[in-house]
């Protein structure tokens, strides 16, 4: 990839946070999220003189990045996205790469297959093997899976445990809205309370898809791997370890699976 200097800013735009890398060369050396930026607040990016400027304008307020650099001038951003009106305000940054799916060499995906998707199983297979299935516990709950020929064998997608939970408390007249870091422990799965009974529900069948999902990868790939990425893995994998920890164990728990595949694919075209 032409332009892509010593350090340089890899930016996942998902569709509830943005999730920024920091690389040095090959090497990730700071990962970090942060809301989403309005519109004004990009195009005053792009005037950044400096990475230590850029840095402190992307840093969240508890987490300052800082790295020593000798060039003047704020470093490449390489983007991937799943919000494509944000990918277009982020371009106001100069010096932009956008990712786009034809440039990841995963064989046989389909056109709507999503970036996100698409590169943190490229990066997760090119880095502990493939087959390689993927579990992303984000505002989405995704699986997606390629065999040894780096070929996609395919996936499924559902509704994350945050979204579960809100479409009962926002689509419904007498259910409360139940967030999930009101709890951390399994419920009761016959509960005697409305939330009890709203966290059972959940729960209990989103770790029962995802045992059945795991199952059946390794029964089509016995020495498949399985990597999990996302905001709710911690959630879900004590959940999964609780309830079924021959799954659990052989777990490859990986937040920043989409920064390894934007490295392979930065690195493998400079």
């Amino acid at each position: 990839m032409r332009g892509i200097e010593e350090i340089w800013l890899a930016l996942e735009i998902g569709n509830s946070r943005l999730h920024w890398a920091l690389f040095i060369r090959e090497t990730l050396y700071s990962a970090w999220d942060t809301d989403h930026f309005p519109e004004h607040l990009i195009q005053q990016l792009a005037e950044c003189q400096t990475l230590d400027h850029l840095l402190l304008a992307i840093s969240p307020p508890h987490q300052k990045i800082r790295v020593e650099n000798t060039s003047s001038s704020p470093p490449p951003l390489v983007i991937a996205s799943v919000v494509p009106s944000q990918t277009a305000i982020w371009q106001t940054y100069p010096n932009t790469h956008v990712i786009t799916l034809d440039k990841i060499p995963l064989k046989g995906v389909y056109t709507t297959l999503g970036i996100d998707r698409a590169l943190a199983l490229w990066g997760a297979g090119k880095t502990w093997g493939f087959p390689m299935l993927v579990i992303d516990a984000g505002t989405a709950l995704t699986f997606t899976a390629a065999d040894a020929n780096e070929c996609l064998v395919g996936g499924a997608i559902l509704p994350g445990l945050g979204l579960q939970f809100a479409s009962l408390g926002q689509q419904t007249g007498q259910l409360p809205l139940v967030e999930t870091r009101n709890f951390a422990s399994l419920p009761p799965r016959f509960a005697l309370t409305t939330i009890e009974a709203i966290q059972s529900g959940v729960i209990y069948t989103l770790i029962a898809g995802i045992k059945d999902f795991v199952e059946a990868w390794w029964n089509l790939f016995p020495n498949g791997k399985i990597a999990i990425k996302g905001g709710d893995r911690i959630l879900l994998l004590n959940y999964l370890q609780a309830l079924h920890p021959e799954i659990t164990a052989p777990l490859i728990v990986e937040p920043n699976l989409i920064f390894w595949g934007i490295g392979e694919i930065v690195m493998g075209n400079k």
